[in-house]
């Protein structure tokens, strides 16, 4: 089997995914009452699938991803709250911002070490946060950018209460970004990411354009992370300092441990994970949540994410590893 029949294969979509957006789309109307939730899910979804495209396909590892979304989510505000309320002219405003910012942040990650590609990621979030604190005349500073109110998603389709509107907008939201990914991942393009993850040097030596490829997975990656902080604060009404936190680049990464990188679904999986137990474990003991996810983490890692959700694996694979000589 040649390279290009592989690709062709892997970029075949199958019956399970499309089961598994078909229930997605249901979600909203099945789970009326929990459609709020699944309305941030599917944020955080794609916010994780713009972290995988880096971290999952290029090798880099990034503490100020959240500068991304953060961007995106005070552009779209700024604009429905100044220019116009459209949801998707916001949407697509907020998306243009990021991708932007990401270029001009790209020169920065194609130099240096992983070290100090972590310190130039996180020292551009922590800035934009300083930026949106000083300038409070314009984005609300500590108290946030308030009175953002969102017209009807195309002019028919009022943002309710319930959440509906929102989780169903935020989901077409995050399929059509995916599918982008999906094919950006499974096309040539997306082999040369593999082979700069894997090795770097190598992949030049072939002839790989290493730069130029950092330059573009890393744009995309903003413009996508950019268009879940657009979601964020349009489905919200508001925006606030603590979209650039770090807190939001930590918790995106447990995502991708959680669900694993290198795969888009991935980033999903993750983000339903940790949205929901967050949400059970918070209701219980919300002053120790996060003791029981850092537990959980624990866990995840001495065991191994497969044998996890398959416990009744663990004392077979431990009887048979004592049976042998």
């Amino acid at each position: 089997m040649n390279a290009q029949t592989s690709l062709l294969r892997a970029a075949r979509w199958q019956p399970l995914e499309l089961v598994f957006w078909a229930l997605a789309f249901a979600s909203p109307w099945a789970l009326a009452q929990h459609a709020l939730i699944i309305n941030e899910i599917a944020i955080v979804a794609l916010f994780a699938v713009s972290l995988d495209l880096v971290l999952g396909y290029t090798g880099i590892v990034s503490l100020g991803h959240a500068a991304f979304l953060g961007f995106g989510a005070y552009s779209a505000a700024l604009f429905a709250k100044h220019i116009h309320p459209d949801p998707v002219l916001g949407l697509m405003v907020g998306m243009a911002a990021a991708t932007v910012l990401g270029a001009v942040c790209s020169l920065s990650i194609m130099r240096g070490s992983d070290l100090t590609r972590l310190m130039v990621t996180l020292g551009t979030a922590l800035i934009l946060l300083e930026l949106a604190n000083k300038f409070s005349d314009l984005t609300g500073g500590a108290d946030g950018l308030q009175g953002v109110i969102m017209g009807p998603l195309l002019g028919q389709f009022e943002f309710d209460l319930m959440g509906q509107t929102s989780a169903w907008y935020s989901l077409v939201v995050l399929l059509v970004l995916f599918v982008l990914a999906r094919r950006l991942v499974h096309a040539p393009l997306g082999a040369t990411l593999k082979a700069v993850r894997d090795n770097r040097l190598r992949a030049m030596a072939i002839g790989i354009p290493v730069t130029a490829r950092l330059a573009v997975v890393y744009t995309v990656a903003a413009g996508i992370a950019g268009a879940a902080g657009a979601l964020m604060a349009q489905t919200t009404g508001f925006a606030s300092l603590d979209v650039f936190a770090l807190e939001r680049s930590a918790d995106v990464m447990l995502m991708l441990a959680i669900g694993g990188v290198g795969w888009l679904y991935g980033g999903i999986a993750g983000a339903v994970a940790f949205k929901l137990m967050y949400d059970v474990i918070a209701n219980i003991t919300p002053q120790y949540w996060t003791f029981w996810m850092g537990l959980f983490l624990v866990v995840l890692v001495l065991v191994g994410r497969e044998r996890l959700i398959r416990p009744w694996t663990w004392f077979s694979a431990a009887s048979r590893k004592e049976g042998q000589p």
